[in-house]
């Protein structure tokens, strides 16, 4: 058995990053250990820089970018970094001294110009790097904890300082995707900070948090490899949600057990060299700052009274009455969307399959950095009328960049040609590439249906919300933009054509994001067309008092879920065995 994660012994150092596949706890690890060390007399600064951050319901307070006092817990402070508040800061930071200065018309290019994804990108590293250099706020507080995105999007983050202190190294032209260089830099020296900060053992710890299941701990062993090469060494894993104890004889505890323990057995080689902790898996719903407390004392103090309670009759379909949905109404774009960790991308491979097995001509896809694709559908690549791909940031850069390339290169001297160069090196191209890749993908909606499992909340709206931002920034780097970019958000807005299954889990925090969710997505003309509730206990008979606590808390948002979307909310079962490959997706639709 592994030892138990304690903070007072267990935290050596002054920063702490939390990250792991989206769903893991790492919002309640890194919270409930930031009031376990205020709580020990230390002053602590907790940090969200997951663009969908659940800080604010697990602490349950409005949170911003700037920090601010947890009421409840002396010593304790904390902040969101929102990329858009802080973008709209950064545009009023460089844009400001020059309003009264310039025409207006050259203030409106520059507010232009600084109206890309890349802004928001940078402005959000730039709050990141502010952080971890800033000597007066390190001297402030004993202990900085950065609550991360899940983990595609931190990786990025965090190989940021060293990709963009590289790219100001060889940039000689002083041009970026964000127009001259003078500003950027500037802070050469700030990023040269976070990349030494980020590399110091003595300063930083990587934690990497992970359930134990097969797809998380193999997501956490990807993120240790990568990180180490750009400096981040000093890691440590934390296994959360270990169940320590079952009742004997009920089916769903054993095998909730026997699952738990199957993952473990198989531990990846690279975890196994790090140093590694547990968290209990306890039956009780962790927000607020008393079951904060209560969960880093680790006393899951049973309520025999809520598990005891009747069922009520709340009556749901399954995924089959989506698939049939989705079938007979025709749709041609489909995207699961949700926090991390609540099985997007399984449900969005048994609608794929579903819809396959109705003679549909079928393509699944995603656009999660993290692709868990590949592990959920298993070696089978193509079966029947479904084909698979994923898009590859790596590939759809060089892509894009030979492309831009190829058109500028007729028109332009030598230098000119290194200019653009340099320019298509900067770090933002990569939002572009991928946008791009993103829109060609829905086109293929033209000829078959397209199932698109997206990235974590956040990020999934960033893209989404961002379609008229990125047509003038390809304008600019390209001079065009391509009708599959041009047909996008019309298609996306047209109901008839596109459908958006929200997935989540029913507990607080999935379900106060996925409603949070589904506000944007109005916002931005698009109507969801079902929720699906997934993994749930409460469509279980356990008897297990830790299972069936877990069971009745979920009653409430259940009942919550339905009230949002009448006649449109499924369930799913939680599934004693995870679901890989063709066959066995079937299986969750039937």
């Amino acid at each position: 058995m592994f030892p138990l994660f304690n903070p007072d012994t267990s935290v050596q150092t002054p920063f702490l990053f939390f990250t792991g596949k989206g769903g893991v706890g790492k919002t309640t690890a890194a919270s409930s250990t930031a009031v376990a060390l205020a709580d020990a007399g230390k002053k602590v600064l907790i940090v969200s820089t997951d663009p969908a951050s659940n800080l604010q319901d697990v602490f349950e307070v409005e949170l911003s970018n700037d920090p601010k006092p947890v009421q409840g817990v002396a010593n304790l402070f904390a902040c969101n970094l929102d990329p858009e508040e802080a973008a709209r800061s950064y545009r009023d930071k460089i844009i400001g001294p020059y309003k009264d200065k310039l025409p207006d018309s050259v203030v409106a290019s520059m507010e232009e110009q600084l109206s890309g994804a890349c802004t928001v990108e940078i402005a959000a590293f730039d709050e990141f790097t502010n952080l971890l250099s800033n000597e007066e706020l390190i001297r402030d507080f004993d202990h900085i904890i950065f609550d991360t995105a899940p983990t595609g999007h931190t990786l990025r983050l965090l190989q940021l300082p060293n990709a963009w202190t590289d790219f100001l190294e060889d940039n000689t032209h002083g041009a970026s995707c964000l127009g001259p260089l003078s500003g950027l830099s500037a802070k050469k020296d700030l990023y040269a900070k976070t990349v030494k900060a980020l590399s110091n053992p003595d300063q930083t710890t990587l934690i990497l948090v992970a359930r134990p299941d097969a797809s998380s701990l193999a997501e956490a062993d990807r993120a240790a490899n990568e990180l180490k090469p750009i400096g981040l060494k000093n890691q440590v894993l934390i296994i959360n949600g270990l169940m320590e104890n079952y009742k004997a004889g009920d089916p769903i505890a054993e095998a909730f057990h026997q699952r738990q323990q199957k993952a473990i057995e198989k531990l990846p080689s690279g975890l196994n060299e790090q140093t590694i902790y547990y968290l209990p898996y306890v039956s009780f719903s962790i927000t607020g700052i008393q079951q904060l407390r209560r969960f880093s004392s680790q006393k899951d103090e049973e309520s025999p009274a809520a598990a005891s309670e009747p069922k009520e009759d709340l009556v749901l379909p399954g995924l089959k009455a989506v698939v049939d949905d989705l079938s007979e109404s025709g749709k041609r774009v489909i995207f699961t969307m949700g926090k991390g960790g609540v099985g997007k991308t399984t449900v969005a491979a048994a609608i794929a399959v579903g819809l396959s097995e109705k003679a549909h001509r079928v393509h699944l896809t995603t656009t999660d950095p993290a692709a868990h694709l590949d592990y959920v559908m298993g070696d089978r690549r193509e079966e029947h009328s479904l084909s698979i791909s994923r898009i590859d940031p790596k590939q759809e850069v060089d892509r894009y960049k030979q492309e831009v390339l190829n058109q500028a290169s007729p028109d332009l001297d030598e230098e000119g040609l290194a200019y653009l160069e340099e320019d298509l090196n900067s770090p933002c191209t990569e939002e572009i590439a991928i946008f791009r890749a993103f829109a060609d993908v829905v086109a293929k909606a033209d000829e078959e249906i397209v199932v698109i499992d997206t990235a974590p909340t956040g990020h999934t709206l960033l893209l989404l919300d961002s379609t008229e931002t990125y047509h003038k920034e390809m304008e600019r780097s390209t001079g065009n933009v391509s009708d599959n970019v041009k047909k996008l958000l019309p298609r996306l807005r047209n109901p008839e054509e596109t459908g958006v299954i929200i997935v989540t889990l029913a507990e607080t925090t999935p379900v106060l994001e996925a409603e949070r969710l589904q506000q944007d997505l109005k916002r931005a003309a698009i109507q969801p067309a079902w929720w699906v509730i997934n993994q749930s206990l409460y469509a279980t008979n356990t008897s297990d008092p830790i299972l069936a606590g877990r069971a009745a808390s979920e009653m409430k948002w259940i009942r919550y879920t339905s009230d949002l979307m009448p006649e449109k909310t499924a369930i799913i079962r939680w599934a004693a065995e995870e679901k890989i490959g063709y066959d066995q997706m079937k299986e969750l639709i039937l």
